[in-house]
């Protein structure tokens, strides 16, 4: 990180300090996991969900941090105050330590910030950008999903002084989030991916949903530039919000002269990897076979494409870096093989209905026949999609319908919030032993156990919550420890 002494602290957050801490001290580090401590660090005491910060300031010194950032003193055994900083929020304090990273980076370096939101798709861009960025210059972006208010901030935390680019996924459950974060990063190029439903319940609707993915674009300066996702009306319509110009990126729709970086002839290969041409503004075009598994993914490519282009990258080079370039964050469509031939494709961190519906497309297509004939079995484990609200039974209802027209051949449905997904199904013809519901995760680990067999391909979707992610690893380790079918 920058160096920032604890008097700079003080400074940006407005704090006051204990009479235990030395404000000439310079922290080597900021964090909010009393377990990632080390020397030198900062320790950031934010109330959470389940537990309050505030209980591991003393862990969190003895471990090597050099003060907290807090919301009030805490003491030790012996009743001495613990050096801190004493803000009123402790979230917000993040968030004003961060601006100012940001704002010495583009001082010092004019480094860009590149934003990215959307109802899915942020972590693969982000990645796929990232890689792209990180081969021409010093490059930060989030370790997985961190894309909320405190995610965020320890994100450019990790920036040091060369830092020139910062690729910043932002999250949203609410109207006025992306503003937030906006204010923080201060992005200059914006990338829209899609709105979907995903968080509708929180939202309010799918109308909120486009209000506050637009955010991103209503912050962009004149001299920055919006990329949007052509292929998403909600998102195409986001031009009218934007003070800076704007590009589209997509599948179809768009004319070239609209368009930053178009995705042609997209398709998959037997094994699921996504194929293109990418077609760029100068007239050139390059084929590409990522990485990535399912067609969907063609737009999160050309997203990254017109962002990497846009910031002077050649189409060539960046061809060539995306070109059998897979995911960067696990459990997004994350193949494993097992010995004993069971493909596992876990991509149970995220789930939406659109999202659900590309995975069982590109499952429904990976078990088509190949060129002698052998079709494999394919298998749709699925669980709950998470806050979608009063549209909850009806998504899951067509889920499970829209599993039996894919001819996906067997489908278990895990959790009762889920549970619609299994009787629509069987309602469209899935009876006797292709369809079959079971209550949690440990009653599917056992089913599965007793049911898959060497060829079968299995897909593991649903949201973050549900838990099947982990689950997906479960059953790739029973292959390896013996346990398999």
């Amino acid at each position: 990180m920058i160096e920032l002494s604890i008097q700079d602290i003080l400074a940006i957050t407005g704090g006051r300090a204990t009479s235990t801490v030395d404000p000439a001290t310079v922290i080597a580090a900021i964090t909010t996991d009393s377990r990632e401590v080390g020397p030198g660090a900062l320790f950031v005491a934010k109330p959470g969900e389940f537990s309050d910060g505030h209980a591991f300031i003393d862990s969190a010194l003895h471990a090597g941090a050099v003060a907290a950032l807090a919301e009030r003193e805490t003491f030790d055994e012996q009743r001495q105050v613990h050096p801190a900083v004493i803000v009123a929020d402790a979230v917000v304090a993040m968030g004003r330590i961060a601006a100012h990273v940001v704002d010495y980076l583009k001082s010092r370096n004019k480094a860009v910030v590149v934003g990215i939101t959307g109802s899915a798709g942020k972590t693969t861009t982000k990645d796929l950008l990232a890689k792209l960025l990180s081969q021409e210059a010093p490059t930060v972006w989030p370790i997985g999903s961190y894309n909320g208010e405190v995610g965020v901030p320890l994100t450019i935390f990790s920036a040091t002084e060369d830092t020139k680019y910062l690729v910043i996924e932002m999250g949203a459950t609410g109207i006025g989030h992306l503003s937030y974060l906006t204010r923080m990063v201060k992005p200059d190029i914006g990338v829209v991916l899609c709105v979907g439903s995903a968080h509708a319940g929180e939202f309010g609707g799918v109308e909120n949903i486009e209000k506050a993915k637009g955010e991103l674009v209503e912050a962009l300066p004149a001299g920055g530039r919006a990329l949007l996702n052509h292929d998403d009306a909600r998102v195409a319509r986001m031009s009218s919000r934007s003070t800076a110009p704007v590009s589209y990126f997509g599948t179809t729709g768009a004319t070239p002269a609209q368009a930053a970086v178009w995705a042609s002839e997209v398709g998959t290969d037997r094994h699921g990897r996504v194929g293109m041409v990418l077609n760029f503004p100068d007239g050139s075009a390059h084929r590409v076979t990522s990485g990535l598994l399912g067609r969907h993914h063609a737009t999160n490519i050309a997203a990254a494409a017109s962002a990497a282009y846009e910031l002077g990258l050649a189409p060539g080079r960046i061809a060539a870096t995306l070109d059998g370039l897979g995911a960067g964050s696990r459990w997004r469509m994350e193949r494993s093989e097992r010995a004993d031939g069971v493909t596992v494709i876990n991509d149970a961190y995220n789930a939406n209905p659109d999202s659900m519906r590309a995975a069982l497309v590109t499952l429904a297509e990976l078990g088509l026949p190949d060129e002698q004939g052998r079709a494999r079995r394919t298998w749709a484990v699925l669980g709950a999609m998470l806050e979608l609200g009063k549209d909850s039974i009806l998504e899951h209802d067509v889920l499970g319908r829209l599993a039996v027209r894919m001819n996906i051949k067997k489908l278990l449905v895990v959790g009762a919030e889920a549970k619609p997904a299994y009787n629509s199904a069987v309602l469209e013809g899935s009876w006797g032993d292709e369809a079959h519901y079971v209550h949690d995760v440990e009653e599917a680990r056992e089913f599965l156990k007793e049911q898959l067999r060497p060829g079968d391909i299995v897909l593991f979707k649903s949201s973050n919550g549900a838990g099947l992610r982990f689950l997906g690893d479960d059953i790739v380790a029973q292959a390896q420890e013996g346990r398999g079918a």
